[in-house]
């Protein structure tokens, strides 16, 4: 499709303007995330990415590197840390995946790169959300981000994949604008920021 040619080039070079422009926010995240204590500055995690490919996606660190206290696993709230919580509600924490959309292996819009472990969870039809090129925001994002079931999830993503377009990725980044000055749907619970895919829906593993 000619449009995904173009979308790749599009990708390329505003990513790369952007990297320039907000370096300043992202090295004032970094320092945030040091002072704030021990760890990484940045999350690092395998995903699949178009047609299964696995990458390396990258995200400013938002959680303490502990993951159980006094013999109790913490849930993801709990090892969120303050400078975490900020940076998710502005969806910052996002910004080093222009890293990932300079090297191609994702785009600014399309469905959210997830586990790996979820491969073998999909339905067929569910699948087919790796035809295209993972991206940070989506046609899911705009229309719920993590407050919505897996099952409108995957729903949403399929509907993008068979809509792709200019106008289609216009209106997602349209509505991204919106969503992040609304904060609405970072975390899907008071507990988790996403539950697992296939555990607690175990209905959707078709």
């Amino acid at each position: 499709m000619k449009y995904i040619k173009i979308k790749r080039v599009m990708d390329f070079i505003f990513s790369l303007i952007l990297l320039i422009v907000i370096s300043p926010i992202m090295l004032c995240a970094a320092v945030a995330i040091k002072c704030g204590g021990q760890g990484p500055v940045l999350f690092k995690q395998e995903r699949p990415g178009k047609d299964g490919v696995i990458f390396t996606i990258y995200k400013f660190r938002t959680m303490r590197l502990e993951t159980e206290k006094d013999g109790h696993p913490l849930s993801d709230m709990e090892r969120m840390t303050r400078v975490g919580m900020m940076l998710r509600k502005l969806s910052i924490d996002e910004l080093p995946q222009l890293l990932n959309i300079l090297r191609g292996n994702m785009s600014f819009i399309g469905p959210r790169p997830l586990l790996i472990q979820y491969l073998e969870r999909y339905t067929p039809e569910q699948m087919r959300r790796h035809d295209v090129t993972p991206g940070i925001s989506g046609w899911a994002q705009i229309n719920g981000r993590n407050g919505i079931d897996w099952e409108t999830r995957f729903e949403y993503d399929l509907w993008y994949v068979k809509n792709i377009s200019f106008l289609t990725d216009l209106k997602i980044f349209l509505g991204t604008l919106a969503v992040i000055l609304g904060t609405r749907g970072v975390n899907q619970s008071k507990s988790q920021t996403m539950e697992e895919f296939g555990v607690a829906t175990k209905s959707l593993k078709g």
